[in-house]
């Protein structure tokens, strides 16, 4: 499969949304959504251990990896990265396929699976749940928090990117990722970093570390949830996504959302915890 891997560029408004595209032209369509700051590389060891008939489509999301940032004044919330999933499926000119997202990508995965439940046919969820609820009672605050963010970055003066060696790029990303294996951050880095003179600056959009302010509440998710079609399959990493989890009742709604899989409510559910290398 090594030998079956092109590069993806779909146009869009405000530039173009980048990938990589491994397996036959005429596969089985799969897309690959990574997760928040992380890029289409995240897939790279992945992949090659999958079927070999299918066609695998693995996107940086936009502000990550080599796509392009959202204009100035713009927003990243999950709704507008199904906007972009729809984006790319209709460049692609699917009609339907399958879903495999990894923590944040697989929120976006859920949620374009309940927009377009004709469109997807399985759906792959990597510590992911498909829906991460916020309690009624905090959306305000977290809506807030991330308007405020915006207009406090907007409000500053512009400032140069910082311009880094490998070697050093490589001592951040690590630092900033503990659990990161020397491999991972090297492929990360492949799509993570642009060079420039005198060095590299990260590709990545610092807008992405603002606080998403589209949020559902747990019976919102519940609804969307059963409007989803597609088979489901649930991994979940031991020290993963639960470890991650900061807002108030968070881990309740999970289970909640889980056991709702399993009961039929969405599609089948298997639960496989597995060791995170990440």
């Amino acid at each position: 499969m090594a030998k079956q891997v092109s590069e993806l560029s779909v146009p869009v408004p405000w530039g173009e949304i980048r990938g990589k595209v491994w397996g036959p032209d005429h596969g089985r369509p799969v897309l690959c959504l990574h997760g928040w700051a992380d890029n289409c590389g995240t897939f790279n060891t992945l992949i090659p251990l999958l079927p070999k008939e299918c066609k695998y489509v693995a996107l940086d999301l936009p502000g990550h990896g080599l796509s392009s940032h959202r204009p100035p004044g713009v927003f990243y919330s999950h709704s507008e990265y199904v906007a972009d999933v729809r984006r790319v499926v209709d460049a692609l000119q699917l009609k339907k396929c399958s879903i495999i997202g990894h923590s944040m990508g697989g929120e976006i995965a859920g949620l374009f699976s309940a927009l377009y439940p004709e469109m997807v046919d399985a759906l792959v969820l990597l510590d992911a749940f498909g829906f991460l609820p916020t309690d009624s009672t905090e959306i305000s605050k977290v809506m807030r928090q991330g308007i405020d963010e915006m207009l406090r970055f907007e409000n500053k003066k512009e400032e140069k990117k910082r311009v880094y060696t490998y070697k050093t790029a490589v001592g951040r990303l690590s630092a900033a990722n503990p659990s990161l294996s020397e491999q991972s951050v090297h492929i990360l880095l492949e799509r993570g970093l642009v060079q420039v003179e005198g060095g590299f600056v990260f590709s990545r959009d610092v807008r992405v570390n603002f606080k998403n302010i589209v949020r559902l509440s747990l019976d919102l998710s519940l609804e969307m949830q059963s409007r989803i079609q597609a088979s489901v399959l649930v991994v979940l990493a031991e020290g993963g996504f639960d470890r991650m989890l900061s807002e108030p009742a968070q881990s309740k709604f999970t289970s909640t959302l889980l056991q709702r899989l399993q009961d039929g409510n969405g599609g089948d559910c298997t639960r496989r915890p597995s060791r995170s290398s990440e």
